[in-house]
């Protein structure tokens, strides 16, 4: 497959601390609607890399590219911008808003200072929001304010209010750490169902939940790769289990 096909793809991707080197000569393809899930032991550079793609951390050497744009040479917003979001492992919401409001202030026209200032409350916005808050399993919860929201509901909110934004590359770093069984099991049917017309990112300790939802999986070991491919062949891989899952 050419480089071309892919949506995203980091090529020779590296990043020292101090002379560490915490990702080390990464190459990493993720194709269109491919929900790619990325494991390893901490330490092994799973949410560097998340913060190399989305612009936080700054790379040494290397490249990655999302839909043919260089991403290694702009900032954070304009990132954002690109269509890249992110979910940190603790929710970042607005704890003191509505379900409403957390993912009305997410919607794309009313994030910049003029956007704010002129951003009205339209049929198109309302539709929207109520359009996630559903998929999200929050339609029932929209005048709730946030902080009242199980753990669970409150990662639901924050993958909502990305979702409002529409990102074409979406990245989740531990995305159901703290939630009970059933929520396990309803955010792997969210994640399969808005995988559809965009590329995931997933980093994820949970195995179980992993094999429910992965396109394809890849294990990261000191910043690199130790193996990659569909769930079965990474869990019967020697390597994997000496270094990872444990004999």
């Amino acid at each position: 497959m050419s480089k071309k096909e892919f949506a995203l793809y980091i090529e020779d991707l590296t990043v020292s601390f101090d002379g560490f080197k915490a990702v080390d000569n990464l190459n990493l393809y993720i194709d269109k609607d491919e929900l790619h899930v990325v494991i390893g032991p901490n330490g092994a550079g799973k949410t560097t890399v998340l913060d190399l793609i989305c612009g936080k951390t700054k790379s040494t050497a290397g490249s990655i590219k999302f839909q043919d744009t260089e991403l290694t040479e702009l900032s954070e917003h304009e990132i954002v911008h690109a269509g890249v979001g992110r979910k940190f492992q603790t929710p970042s919401i607005y704890e003191n808003l509505s379900v409403y409001d957390n993912l009305e202030v997410s919607y794309p026209k009313g994030r910049s200072v003029f956007g704010s200032l002129t951003f009205k409350r339209t049929e198109e916005v309302d539709a929207r929001v109520r359009e996630v808050a559903n998929e999200i399993f929050l339609g029932d919860f929209l005048e709730m304010e946030a902080a009242l929201l199980s753990h669970g509901q409150k990662q639901w909110l924050e993958i909502g209010m990305l979702l409002i934004q529409d990102p074409q590359l979406l990245m989740l770093d531990e995305p159901v750490a703290g939630m009970s069984v059933k929520e396990r099991e309803q955010t792997a049917e969210l994640l399969k169902r808005i995988c559809k017309g965009r590329s995931m990112l997933v980093i994820e300790h949970d195995m179980d939940f992993v094999a429910k939802i992965a396109h394809k999986v890849t294990v990261l070991h000191q910043g690199k790769i130790l193996a990659a491919g569909d769930m079965q062949a990474v869990q019967n891989n020697p390597k994997v289990i000496e270094v990872y899952l444990g004999h």
